[in-house]
């Protein structure tokens, strides 16, 4: 159900001039967020670049990350999502072709990305180093990668034919980790690695939508999906009109339960609206059922304890990708949510840097990186860059943060998990803008 919000509050966002449409309808989903971000961004049908309207459809098929790119996002702002995708300036020498006109009216969202501003700086001084380095999906992330999957499969079995509850478990982990590591992907151009995402039910087109498309732009704020998809059940924006202190609380008890059912959710909402409204699945959905297949194919324990012990398997997996994915890097409050006071010039890359604490408990390792969400704000300001590729900015990164006054918080996976639950009770929004004062 939506929230009980008073009229004025409909129109609070800290960074868009509206309030998001897609928050008045349920249920929230990516198709919801992009019909809502349609109607609210005015592009005409066409897609909108900073102030200018470009017609891509002749040039979706031709794109080399892939049609789907494109084609979604037909009619929306893609502004942010064009400059963090596109580090070299090859898409930007391009975009004259395709223009249309001046847009009409000015954007929805207060984000900036002037030449000598923060990301802009950044990025400029990360698209010489990756000339200087070799920064394609390297050869180690590829073999965890593939190591992973192969585990969740080999897990799957010896659970099964030893009915050993402890390697079940171990085998939820992996299908956990098939999917965190996945998440490194569907990020990137079309490639056979991002179906893996499919075998934890969920399926990497809407993840697209919820996470690359509409998170990691809109961070913490009313346009984030994967703030709002959780309502009512755990919401982590400060202010009463979003949740009691009583909600809150309850929030906290039942989360466990959120985090089983998340994947299976996922896929029930989309069965759903499939069979109620239009079909959002895909042949690629039934790659999920490779694994009990494969079990009941390769043991003699029959269909039904192939079966449960797929679903055993599942909710486990789920429960760790929720705890994990939940308090990586995002909720405490000392981290920036709607509601919170913001910069004046909300430059885009000093947004993720506001809405973001490290993990840096695991950067010592690539498997815990890749697995983890590591290299959080990296991540997030250079998403199609290889997790392999990463460490090796921070020296880019440090430079642009000292130059701008700005830090990179770090604190390990406990100070994320308390303050994760914090956040969940916290009410009172931050009055001071970020870099007013120092967080500790």
């Amino acid at each position: 159900m939506t929230p009980n919000i008073e009229p004025e509050d409909w129109k609070v966002s800290g960074i868009s001039r509206t309030y998001p449409s897609y928050r008045k309808y349920q249920p929230i989903t990516g198709e919801s967020w992009l019909k809502g971000k349609n109607a609210d961004d005015e592009a005409e049908g066409l897609w909108r670049i900073n102030d200018k309207l470009y017609d891509l459809s002749d040039f979706a098929q031709r794109h080399p990350g892939g049609a789907f790119w494109i084609e979604c996002t037909r009619g929306t702002d893609i502004t942010e999502p064009f400059e963090s995708h596109h580090i070299e300036e090859h898409a930007r020498n391009m975009l004259s072709k395709f223009e249309v006109r001046e847009a009409s009216k000015p954007r929805n969202y207060k984000f900036t990305l002037k030449e000598n501003g923060f990301y802009m700086t950044l990025k400029r001084r990360v698209r010489e180093k990756l000339r200087k380095l070799n920064y394609r999906p390297s050869k180690k992330t590829e073999f965890l990668h593939l190591a992973i999957i192969v585990s969740l499969f080999s897990l799957s079995w010896l659970g099964t034919v030893l009915d050993s509850l402890v390697v079940l478990a171990l085998a939820g982990l992996a299908l956990c980790w098939v999917a965190t590591s996945t998440h490194n992907y569907f990020h990137q151009r079309d490639s056979w690695r991002m179906y893996a995402f499919n075998l934890s039910l969920m399926n990497f087109r809407s993840w697209r939508v919820s996470h690359a498309l509409s998170h990691h732009v809109y961070s913490n704020s009313l346009h984030d999906l994967e703030m709002s998809m959780f309502e009512p059940f755990m919401c982590w924006l400060p202010g009463r009109q979003y949740g009691t202190k009583v909600q809150r609380w309850i929030s906290i008890f039942i989360s466990p339960i959120v985090y089983t059912g998340l994947f299976h959710a996922q896929i029930l909402i989309r069965l759903f609206l499939s069979v109620t409204k239009k079909n959002i699945m895909y042949w690629d959905d039934l790659l999920s059922l490779s694994l009990p297949v494969f079990l009941y194919l390769t043991t003699d324990v029959g269909l039904k304890t192939s079966f449960l012990n797929w679903q055993l398997i599942v909710a486990i997996g789920s429960f760790i990708f929720a705890f994990i994915g939940l308090t990586a890097a995002h909720h405490d409050p000392e981290i920036l949510h709607d509601g919170d006071a913001q910069r004046k010039d909300i430059d885009w890359g000093l947004y993720q840097m506001d809405t973001i604490i490290d993990r840096g408990d695991i950067k010592w390792s690539d498997l815990l990186v890749l697995t983890h969400f590591g290299e959080h704000a990296l991540h997030h300001l250079f998403p199609t860059l290889d997790h392999g590729a990463l460490k090796h900015l921070y020296p880019e990164l440090n430079q642009t943060m000292k130059e701008f006054d700005t830090e990179l918080r770090e604190i390990n996976h406990w100070g994320h998990i308390k303050g994760q639950k914090k956040q969940l009770l916290r009410i009172e929004r931050n009055p001071l803008p970020p870099g007013s004062k120092k967080l500790k």
